[in-house]
């Protein structure tokens, strides 16, 4: 699925965006109160004011650029949400069906990484939605993981990486026949 690769990395180049724009905002900030303010003639609360005006002018000139990156970064994430929630399959629980051969397919054992890139060896308690419902994951056969609570807890509502996709269909590889569909992961198409 060359579509979860694009959207795993748009995400993440999302954050790592949103990232550098915050600490650009807080290096600007930090230079804008560190500045030499102009030394304010006389004394009393009018030149207190002054000071306090020019520190808030200051401040307000350095974060307007990053300020609007932020805001154009979150409208990005806004609209990308929301075509996930348009993406939402009506149907969220697996019927026992797909469930039965799911785990029958997993041969009763968790699919998820146990840690460098093998399979866990608990037994699934769960089946997994492995692109997340939430997401704009289906619930079908193909998208279906059976995993144990403690990797279907840890994976939580998070887009795997395209490695961690290789690597599932790889592991699925060494268990299942070959005739049989080693491919993981479905998106439900936008309506």
């Amino acid at each position: 699925m060359p579509e979860l690769g694009r959207i795993y990395w748009t995400r993440q180049g999302l954050r790592l965006a949103y990232s550098a724009v915050m600490i650009w905002l807080a290096v600007a900030v930090m230079s804008a109160l560190t500045a030499k303010a102009a030394p304010a003639t006389g004394a009393g609360p009018s030149a207190a004011a002054g000071v306090l005006r020019g520190m808030v002018e200051g401040v307000a000139a350095a974060v307007a650029l990053p300020g609007v990156a932020a805001v154009v970064l979150g409208i990005a994430a806004a609209v990308i949400t929301g075509r996930d929630v348009r993406r939402r399959d009506p149907v969220r629980r697996f019927t026992r069906q797909q469930r039965r051969e799911g785990m029958a397919r997993a041969d009763g054992l968790c699919e998820l990484e146990g840690g460098f890139g093998r399979r866990c060896a608990r037994p699934a308690e769960h089946g997994d939605h492995f692109y997340p419902w939430s997401k704009g994951g289906s619930t079908s056969l193909q998208n279906f993981v059976a995993a144990c609570a403690r990797c279907n807890r840890a994976k939580r509502a998070r887009i795997p990486s395209p490695g961690q996709q290789r690597r599932m269909e790889r592991r699925r590889r060494e268990h299942l026949p070959p005739s049989a569909s080693v491919s993981v992961g479905e998106r439900q198409p936008l309506p």
